[in-house]
């Protein structure tokens, strides 16, 4: 007989953010560094962008999360935290995947700041070209 897991974690990245999500059956409570995730995340548009998984699955107050998320900015740590929430949610129920592939919650965003090169100061700015 196999006994049935309780809690599911996952990774999800962004830029350079990473978040480590841990999701177990619940009433819907969110902790982010061990604060209340609208405590962690102030602004409105950032905490519906978290809660999309949950929404596009209609799971809204079925699982907790608990999640550490560390690198980059408010931003990068929100998507990486989507991301994280996405995968552990396929992980708990895989019917959910094509739900949340429609909505492009698993997808995780490659997009990364651009490096900057020598003899210019930044990635694409150059000096000022001066032919005298």
């Amino acid at each position: 007989m196999t006994q049935r897991v309780l809690e599911y974690s996952a990774t999800g990245r962004r830029k350079t953010s990473v978040a480590r999500v841990r999701l177990a059956l619940g009433v819907g409570k969110m902790v982010v560094n061990g604060k209340d995730f609208q405590d962690y995340f102030s602004a409105e548009t950032t905490l519906l962008y978290i809660e999309q998984p949950f929404k596009a699955t209609d799971t809204l107050k079925r699982y907790d999360i608990i999640a550490k998320v560390e690198g980059g900015g408010k931003i990068g740590q929100a998507g990486a935290l989507r991301h994280g929430i996405s995968r552990a949610l396929v992980q708990a129920d895989d019917t959910l995947k094509q739900a949340l592939k429609e909505t492009s919650c698993l997808t995780r965003d490659s997009r990364m700041k651009e490096r900057k090169k020598p003899g210019q100061p930044g990635a694409r700015k150059r000096f000022q070209f001066s032919k005298r």
